[in-house]
């Protein structure tokens, strides 16, 4: 080959032809520009799809998507490429019959519902979401923008929204910190916190959704991004809130309110509600690690009826396995599990069992045998298979991303439920390894087809087992209602689980941050929660215990649990007078059952949250933001748990209205602070006029006794009040086929009569005849009353001043007449 020297006085255009299409570079990576992060620069485009709009600056690509008139979906595409559309936290996201259109100016483009806008600004791509009377509710403080993740490909994502001077923010699951989160800067990833503090953060759950509160005016913010995040609420900067992720697209959903309420319940519409769960469990469940063997279960259980405490469920802990070798029984300790089962079962408790992801490689134990045969345990980059310690030894874990080992997985409870175990507990499921914390980032999912790294999948884990557990339970039951609790989760894991706090303390202020916790994780889409009554480690005395049982008796899951280095923590466990009070509230909390379990069909057919804090009862009041003892629960009892020792009253607010003392019937009007007395028998509970609050008789577990009748409470008010109650058989899904009773009432009262309507809906007819109605506050002395076949004179005024009658249930109208 000819060599061609070039001459630097030549001209270069004078090259052989053949030359020019080379060029010669010494170091090609001079032209490699630095990562930075990048931003929305001008929208110059815009695309319509159906309810999906494209806005593109010539690189990246943003989608606004309309899911209902007031829910919008935001998603990013750095370089004009998005991802295949998938959630495990929104199972199918229809268009909710939406009306929208484009509208475009000078300045913006518009994306307008009957309810809500999405304004996209034309010089420098900040979007901000108004409402219907053009008042800004939510704006971006600087574009958003992205940073490639050169390490593992992707992108880190953000968006920093304008933080309003009195802005409030509440949600994001159960972080231990102050209700309102103004100020705090918070992390999403799973993480198993044993005995973890006040401000300790992350702790188990991952719930990436919360609601900003300003100028009497809520939205949501729903960052569906399961890798791990980050959330900054004025604290770095005073003016900017910000959330970002490691990985995945920036895609959140802005959800308006106006109020509270409304942005919890159309986040329920998009991610789910709980599933009516069997009525058994929301009765008093009493759980150690652990109670073994056999004779010590029926020694506890036995304790329960001896005393005559209600009591459901009875909790087994890993010390029930063969080797912690999870669907096995050690028979030294259990040697005949079906007969023990049966025997609880016929003394009226229920047994819930824990199962752990972790399986023990042991090629002799079947569970392990099967998963490695058919390839289901996790993998790590080079093929090999994660493994890690934890109670069992070295073990492998189930890929619950991946449908067949779902499959696989649920159906391995056939054996424990024809045992007749009634329930399972999931646990160490962020997932938790000895030593390493959890899984490498290596670890590769099948995430349903759409494959990730535990990077992407950490955070769903364990709701995907616990998915799993109750799928596998829903099929072997039949029409019978499973139930289970998971430790992890991640948005949605409503849809198939209870939860708990997690491994808490003895302490007041453990007592304290449960309260706390329990509203929060309520308001973030998660109703039925609860914490370790007592808590798990430490040792609490007698009062601190009473306390913990009160609140418990208002917490959606009532359940005590306790570390097996402590002392044991039964409700008799501290003697007297602590035995009878703890006596006294666990009754009430099953004479309270057909309250409780209305409030949860509130919440699976409305998607209201059970527990309420005070400001979403009031969002107007500022000073409300900040209260975080008192809630309610539906919205007919407030309770104002005790949360330090010694303490026997306590300042109260009553939000607007007239309220009734539960424990002397004395009504007060609300809007105000109050000292309530307190002492050790009892907390302040008070009942909203106009409430219908039905009882049923005291009952050592659910089901106990037929119900002959139920007991309607009925509070006098000078206004009008709708209540529920909801009736079904209490432990099937002929629920969803309308086999059930939704009674309406509507009390409204005047100085001389007071008239109580019912309606009802569905196609289940309770057993009982009779209602025996109690009207409490009555201003005056009845002399008759007006049914819907005439008069009756056929009551009572007990020395309580309590007007009381029986009545068919059926009634329409009652009318109480001075």
């Amino acid at each position: 080959m000819e060599e061609h020297i070039l001459d630097p006085e030549l001209p270069v255009n004078n090259l052989p032809e053949e030359e020019e299409e080379f060029h010669h570079v010494n170091n090609p990576a001079n032209d490699i520009k630095p990562i930075i992060k990048k931003y929305l620069t001008v929208p110059n485009h815009v695309e319509k799809a159906g309810n999906k709009f494209y806005f593109s600056d010539g690189d990246a690509k943003v989608e606004v998507y309309v899911v209902t008139d007031d829910i919008i979906r935001v998603r990013l595409a750095p370089h004009g490429v998005f991802l295949e559309e998938f959630s495990y936290a929104v199972p199918k996201l229809d268009m909710k019959g939406a009306s929208f259109e484009l509208l475009e100016n000078e300045f913006e483009f518009c994306v307008s519902t009957r309810n809500v806008n999405c304004h996209i600004r034309k010089k420098d791509f900040f979007i901000s979401f108004s409402d219907n009377f053009g008042h800004i509710t939510n704006a971006d403080a600087v574009p958003m923008h992205w940073e490639e993740n050169v390490k593992f490909g992707g992108y880190y994502v953000y968006c920093t929204k304008v933080c309003q001077p009195d802005e409030s923010f509440f949600g994001l699951g159960d972080k231990p910190t102050d209700l309102n989160l103004r100020g705090k800067r918070l992390k999403n990833w799973n993480t198993d916190a044993y005995s973890f503090a006040w401000n300790q953060d992350p702790l188990y759950r991952s719930i990436p959704f919360y609601i900003s509160l300003n100028e009497d005016i809520a939205h949501g913010i729903f960052f569906d991004n399961t890798f791990k995040s980050q959330f900054d609420f004025g604290g770095e900067n005073k003016a900017q809130t910000s959330f970002w992720a490691d990985g995945g697209e920036l895609q959140y959903y802005y959800i308006h309110g106006p109020h509270m309420m409304d942005v919890v319940k159309n986040y329920h519409l998009i991610t789910g509600t709980h599933p009516m769960p069997p009525l058994w469990a929301l009765g008093y469940h009493q759980c150690r690690w652990s109670y073994y063997p056999e004779a010590k279960v029926r020694v506890i259980t036995k304790g329960f009826r001896d005393r005559k405490i209600p009591c459901d469920g009875i909790y087994l802990d890993i010390d029930y396995m063969d080797g912690y070798r999870c669907f096995t029984w050690d028979r030294k300790y259990f040697p005949n599990p079906k007969k023990m089962i049966a025997d609880l079962a016929a003394d009226g408790f229920k047994t819930v069992v824990i199962i752990d992801p972790g399986i023990r490689v042991d090629d002799n134990y079947w569970v392990f045998k099967e998963g490695k045969e058919n390839r289901y345990f996790c993998r790590r980059s080079d093929d090999y298979f994660m493994e890690g310690h934890v109670w069992p030894g070295r073990c492998q874990f189930p890929d619950f991303t991946n449908p067949e080992v779902r499959t696989w997985w649920g159906g391995l409870f056939d054996e424990l439920v024809e045992m007749g175990v009634a329930g399972v507990w999931n646990d160490m499921n962020e997932p938790a390894v000895f030593g390493a914390g959890t899984f490498p980032d290596d670890v590769r999912h099948q995430y349903d087809g759409h494959r990730g790294s535990h990077r992407k999948a950490h955070n769903v884990y364990g709701m995907q087992m616990v998915r799993s557990t109750y799928e596998g339970l829903r099929t072997i039951m039949k029409n019978k209602r499973p139930f289970t609790i998971t430790r992890a989760g991640y948005s949605g894991v409503q849809r198939f689980s209870s939860v708990w706090t997690g491994d808490n303390v003895a302490s007041w202020e453990h007592l304290s941050l449960g309260n706390i916790q329990c509203q929060r994780l309520s308001i973030s889409g998660i109703p039925f929660c609860g914490t370790d009554i007592g808590g798990f480690s430490g040792e609490p005395d007698g009062e601190l215990f009473t306390r913990w049982i009160q609140m418990g008796t208002f917490s959606p899951f009532m359940r005590a649990h306790s570390a097996g280095d402590t002392k044991e923590r039964e409700p008799w466990s501290f003697g007297e007078p602590f035995t009878s009070i703890n006596r006294k509230f666990i009754e009430l909390r099953y004479r309270l059952i057909p309250y409780l379990y209305s409030t949860f069909w509130e919440h699976h057919r409305y998607g209201f949250p059970i527990l309420r804090p005070i400001v979403m009862q009031e969002q107007a009041v500022q000073t409300n933001h900040f209260r975080q003892d008192e809630f309610t629960y539906g919205d007919k009892i407030l309770v104002c748990p005790i949360l330090a020792p010694g303490q026997t009253s306590r300042r109260v607010y009553l939000p607007k209205g007239k309220w009734y003392n539960f424990w002397t019937n004395e009504m007060v009007d609300g809007g105000k602070e109050l000292e309530v007395s307190a002492p050790l028998e009892t907390i302040p509970v008070f009942i909203k006029a106009g409430s219908v609050l039905p009882e049923y008789p005291v009952m050592q577990y659910v089901g106990e006794k037929e119900i002959e009748e139920v007991i309607m409470n009925i509070y006098y008010s000078d206004y009008e009040v709708n209540s529920f109650l909801f009736e079904d058989y209490g432990e099937t899904f002929a629920y969803e086929q309308d086999i059930y009773l939704e009674k309406k009432f509507v009390v409204n009262g005047k100085n001389d009569r007071l008239t109580i309507q019912q309606s009802m809906e569905g196609l289940y007819t309770p057993r009982y005849e009779n209602y025996h109605i109690n009207i409490i506050g009555l201003p005056f002395k009845p002399s008759k009353i007006i049914t819907d076949n005439g008069e009756t004179k056929d009551f009572i005024i007990d020395a309580d001043k309590i007007v009381q009658l029986k009545f068919r249930k059926n009634f329409k109208k009652l009318e109480i007449v001075k």
